[in-house]
C-alpha cells in the first residue's frame, strides 16, 4: 500500500476544529485578570489593577481577613486609593461596606449592567516573609491573598496575573503555569492563585529531580551552600514521597530567604505545590523544609472537614491542628532521623525536649490538644502565650504522633505503623476529594489499621488532659525516659511571639539581668549576638549557660541601640531518653521500625 493519504472534507473539518480549540486566542473575558506593578519599589507599594468581566448591575469585591496562618490579620488595612471604572473609562461609584468589602455600582439612575469593570488600588507591604509580603529596592515577596481582592461569588473562576514594571535584572518565580506573555501566570481559581507565592528579584536558583518529580529551589539571601542544600532537600523529598508512595504534583518549588533578611528567627509556610521558608542560614533549613514539605499531604490535601470550604472572612474553628500541624512535626523529626540528617540520639534528644516543653507548661493540666487547636486564633495575644494559659498543638501533637505510632506498631507486632494511617488517609480523603472528621476521623483510620480500640488514647490524651505516661509508651520501643532537675539559662524577659515583624519584649522579670541592663517592655528585639533574634528562644537558651554575657540589638522609639546583659538561671524538670539495657527482640524491632520507617 502507498503511504500517501487523501485529505477528505471530513478530516479537513476535524483539523479546522482542532485549530479553533488550541490556536485561536483565548477570549479576553474568560478570566479575572490582575496586574501588579512594581514601579518604585523603594515606596513599598504594590499598584494593583483588577479586571472583572461580565459584571451585572453591581460588583462586590473583598480582601481576605486571614489566610493559612489561623490569625485574623485584616489585610485590608494595607489598601488605599480604591477606584473603579467601567467600559470606556467611565468612573464607577465605590462604597466600602465593612473593613474588608467594597461595593461597586454605576452612577445613579443607570439601568445597565456594568459589563467589564477595572479596579485599581495601592497596597503597602514591607514585612519579610514567609508570613507577610514585601516590596523594597532589594526584592519582592508576595503572599497573594494579602494583596489581591476577590469576588466572593466568583472565587472558582479562572484567574490570570501579570507583573509589570519589574526592575531590570529581576526575575519572577511562581509555581503556576506561565502564559506566553512575559511574567504572566494563570490559575484555575482565586484560591489556587493565592496559594502560590511569588519571589521577584535577583535570586539564585537551581533544579533537581527525585522520585520521578521535578524540584526548583529559589534562594534569596546569604550564608548557604548550593551542594549541601541540594543534597539535604533531595534526601527529604525522596524520604517523604517514598514513605507516602505518592507524588501529587508535576513540579514543586522551595523558596528560601536566608541571612539577615530572614524573618526574625525563621519559619515556614506551606502551599499546594511550594513552600516559603525563612531561616538565618542554609544550615538551619532542613527541619523546617521537612515539616513544610510534609504539609504537601497533611493539611494541604489530607484536610479536616472543619477547614473546608475556606472562609476568608472569619475564624474557622477546628480541633484537628494537633494532627494537621503537630503530627506533621512528628514526620519532620522522622524524616530527619530516617535520612541520617539526625542521629538516633538527636531524635531521642528532640523528643525528650518535647516532653520537657509540654510538662513545663502548667496549662497542660487543663488545656487539651483539641482545645489548643480551637484556640489557635488567640496565639497573637501575648497573655495567651503564658505557660499557665496555653500549650502548643505543635508540641503536644508531635508527641502524640510518636505515641500513636508506637501503639499501632505494638498492636500489629510491627506490621503496621502511623505511616500506614497517613497513606490510608491520603487514599481515602485526598485522592477522593473528601475531608476527614477532625480527631474522630483520625481515630477511625488508626483503629482500622491497628485492629485495636484507641478510644482511651484519644479520650485521655487528645480530647483530655491526663498526664501522659511517657515510659509506658517508650517501653514499647525499648526506650525509657528519665526526669531530672536542670538549671538552664534564662533571658529575664518574656517574648511576644507574633507571626510577623520583629519580636518584642512582653515583660521584664524584676531583679533580672535584663532589668539591670535597662530592657523595657515594648522594645523590639532585632539581633542577639549579631544574629536575628531567635523565634524559638527556649531552643537557643538550651545551648547556653546561666551567667553567659550576650548582646541585644533592640529598637525603642524608632531608635536602635545595643544592650549587654547577663543570662539568668531557671530550674526546670527536664527529660532524657535512653535505650533499655535488656530490650526484647520485639522492642528492638519496633524501635528500629520507628527510626527507619520499616515494618515487618
Amino acid at each position: 500500500m502507498s503511504n500517501t493519504y487523501r485529505l477528505t472534507s471530513r478530516s479537513l473539518l476535524a483539523i479546522v476544529f482542532v485549530f479553533a480549540i488550541f490556536f485561536v486566542p483565548r477570549d479576553a473575558t474568560a478570566a479575572i485578570h490582575y496586574t501588579i506593578s512594581l514601579a518604585h519599589p523603594e515606596q513599598h507599594s504594590f499598584h494593583v489593577t483588577m479586571e472583572v468581566p461580565r459584571v451585572g448591575p453591581e460588583l462586590i469585591v473583598a480582601m481576605p481577613a486571614w489566610n493559612a496562618t489561623y490569625d485574623i490579620r485584616d489585610f485590608a488595612y494595607h489598601v488605599t486609593d480604591v477606584e473603579a471604572h467601567g467600559p470606556g473609562g467611565a468612573r464607577l461609584l465605590v462604597v466600602k461596606l465593612d473593613k474588608q468589602t467594597w461595593q461597586i455600582t454605576a452612577p445613579a439612575n443607570s439601568q445597565h449592567d456594568l459589563g467589564a469593570v477595572t479596579i485599581q488600588y495601592e497596597d503597602y507591604w514591607d514585612a519579610p516573609g514567609p508570613f507577610s509580603s514585601q516590596l523594597n529596592s532589594r526584592h519582592a515577596f508576595l503572599n497573594l491573598a494579602e494583596v489581591l481582592f476577590y469576588v466572593p461569588s466568583r472565587r472558582a473562576e479562572q484567574t490570570e496575573i501579570r507583573y509589570s514594571d519589574v526592575p531590570e535584572n529581576w526575575r519572577v518565580a511562581e509555581e503556576l503555569p506561565a502564559e506566553k506573555l512575559a511574567q504572566t501566570f494563570v490559575a484555575p481559581s482565586y484560591d489556587a492563585l493565592v496559594d502560590a507565592p511569588a519571589e521577584i528579584g535577583t535570586f539564585r536558583d537551581f533544579q533537581f529531580d527525585a522520585n520521578g518529580a521535578h524540584f526548583r529551589v529559589v534562594v534569596d539571601g546569604k550564608d548557604w551552600d548550593q551542594q549541601n542544600l541540594a543534597e539535604t532537600l533531595r534526601k527529604i523529598v525522596s524520604s517523604e514521597t517514598g514513605m507516602m508512595r505518592d507524588v501529587p504534583f508535576r513540579e514543586y518549588m522551595f523558596i528560601f530567604h536566608f541571612g539577615p533578611y530572614a524573618e526574625a528567627g525563621g519559619g515556614g509556610m506551606e502551599h499546594a505545590n511550594c513552600s516559603a521558608i525563612a531561616v538565618p542560614s542554609g544550615q538551619m533549613a532542613a527541619n523546617v523544609a521537612a515539616h513544610e514539605f510534609f504539609h504537601l499531604w497533611n493539611v494541604k490535601r489530607i484536610r479536616p472537614q472543619t477547614l473546608e470550604p475556606v472562609d476568608f472572612t472569619k475564624e474557622m474553628w477546628t480541633r484537628a491542628l494537633w494532627f494537621a500541624e503537630g503530627v506533621t512535626s512528628t514526620y519532620a523529626a522522622y524524616t530527619m532521623v530516617r535520612t541520617g540528617l539526625w542521629s538516633h540520639d538527636q531524635f531521642c534528644s528532640d523528643l525528650a525536649q518535647q516532653f520537657t516543653t509540654l510538662d513545663a507548661r502548667p496549662a497542660h493540666h487543663w488545656q487539651s490538644a483539641e482545645e489548643s487547636s480551637l484556640d489557635t486564633w488567640l496565639d497573637k495575644y501575648d497573655y495567651y502565650d503564658r505557660p499557665d494559659v496555653s500549650i502548643s498543638y505543635y508540641n503536644k501533637g508531635q508527641i502524640l504522633g510518636v505515641l500513636l505510632d508506637l501503639e499501632i506498631r505494638d498492636a500489629t507486632d510491627n506490621r503496621k505503623s502511623l505511616d500506614d494511617v497517613l497513606r490510608a488517609m491520603d487514599g481515602d480523603y485526598a485522592h477522593r476529594n473528601r475531608f476527614y472528621n477532625d480527631s474522630a476521623g483520625v481515630e477511625q483510620e488508626a483503629e482500622r489499621i491497628s485492629g485495636r480500640s484507641l478510644k482511651d488514647f484519644f479520650a485521655k490524651y487528645v480530647a483530655g488532659t491526663d498526664d501522659i505516661p511517657y515510659d509506658d509508651f517508650l517501653r514499647i520501643a525499648g526506650l525509657t525516659a528519665t526526669k531530672q532537675q536542670q538549671s538552664i539559662a534564662d533571658f529575664g524577659f518574656e517574648v511576644s511571639r507574633g507571626r510577623t515583624g520583629p519580636l518584642q519584649v512582653a515583660a521584664v522579670t524584676a531583679g533580672s539581668g535584663a532589668q539591670q541592663a535597662g530592657l523595657q517592655a515594648g522594645d523590639f528585639l532585632l539581633k542577639l549576638d549579631g544574629q536575628p533574634f531567635p523565634r524559638f528562644a527556649q531552643r537557643w537558651l538550651s545551648s547556653h549557660a546561666p551567667g553567659d554575657k550576650v548582646k541585644l540589638q533592640i529598637e525603642r522609639n524608632a531608635s536602635q541601640r545595643e544592650i549587654s546583659l547577663t543570662l539568668g538561671k531557671q530550674t526546670i524538670q527536664s527529660y532524657s531518653i535512653s535505650e533499655m539495657p535488656a530490650a526484647t527482640a520485639k522492642q528492638k524491632r519496633i524501635r528500629n521500625g520507628m527510626l527507619t520507617g520499616a515494618t515487618d
